[in-house]
């Protein structure tokens, strides 16, 4: 069907229906010779006649007549195609793939998605965890359309935005026995955890680098006796009075946490940021461009 031309299928229905071409002009907003050329560049296309004059009347030939289901057929999907990127364009449908980590999907997406899905009941929202630089590959490759990832990270091709500042604590058992090198001072150093039992997240992921960093500036190599990639399975191994861990301040502040742990500031102060991930190259359909605002309100 190479070469076919909707408008010129349109102009003939519409000549059809109006049974002539000058209403047919008047209808489409053409000249009646613009409206004569199209009809014979379509008949010529096809290789047969298909309107035929009646008195003054425009009528379809046989070939026509079984020309005009497929015409009405072809409208119909062009008035869909039509409402469905309408929707898409008011950001009613459509479909974003998120990236974080787990502890960022547990604690910071919940509000960002109910809102979204309030303003947006159409929208499909589909959220991927993993580690940063997995992450990171994904939305290179296009699979995730952004992400929201702990700094630092960067890529030649990707655009990267800080959107969000933790506080990260050291966190232990409600009622642990205070450690010798803390009675001075309520805050906890990487010497104080040197000989402590560590339950820290996994390698391989910014959020364990960012506190490596900050015990290894401290003088300090970690040596934890657990890993978890889950911020939950942690937190239930520390209230089960199994060690101590470093977690943003934001996992142990609901009202069941005080009862559960004993959460001490670090010194020196230890933060992570959050930044908002996209390919540059990256078309932001309406859904997308929701999720960056909902994501960069968090500031």
């Amino acid at each position: 069907m190479r070469g076919l031309n909707l408008d010129q299928l349109i102009t003939f229905a519409t000549v059809i229906e109006h049974g002539g071409f000058t209403e047919a002009a008047s209808r489409l907003g053409l000249t009646q010779p613009a409206v004569s050329m199209q009809i014979r560049n379509l008949e010529e296309r096809f290789g047969v006649r298909l309107v035929e004059r009646v008195g003054k009347r425009a009528l379809p030939t046989a070939a026509g007549r079984d020309l005009l289901p497929f015409i009405r057929r072809l409208r119909e999907e062009m008035e869909a195609a039509s409402a469905a990127m309408g929707r898409h364009r008011a950001g009613q449908v459509g479909r974003v793939r998120i990236g974080t980590g787990a502890t960022a999907c547990i604690y910071r997406l919940p509000p960002i998605l109910t809102a979204l899905r309030s303003a947006h009941p159409g929208l499909e929202i589909i959220v991927v965890t993993g580690n940063t630089p997995d992450i990171l590959d994904a939305v290179e490759g296009g699979t995730l359309d952004l992400a929201l990832v702990t700094l630092p990270a960067g890529r030649l091709g990707l655009s990267i935005e800080p959107v969000c500042a933790e506080e990260l604590v050291c966190v232990g058992p409600r009622g642990a026995v205070p450690l010798p090198e803390q009675t001075a001072a309520p805050e906890m150093a990487p010497a104080a955890l040197a000989d402590e039992t560590l339950i820290l997240y996994e390698r391989g992921g910014t959020m364990r680098a960012v506190i490596d960093g900050w015990f290894m500036a401290g003088g300090i190599q970690p040596r934890p006796s657990m890993e978890l990639g889950n911020v939950e399975a942690i937190k239930n191994l520390v209230a089960a009075g199994l060690g101590r861990s470093i977690l943003p301040s934001v996992t142990v502040a609901g009202p069941q946490d005080c009862d559960r742990f004993a959460v001490q500031a670090l010194t020196p102060p230890l933060i992570r940021t959050l930044g908002l991930v996209l390919r540059r190259d990256k078309v932001l359909d309406a859904g997308v461009r929701a999720m960056v605002k909902a994501i960069t309100d968090m500031r």
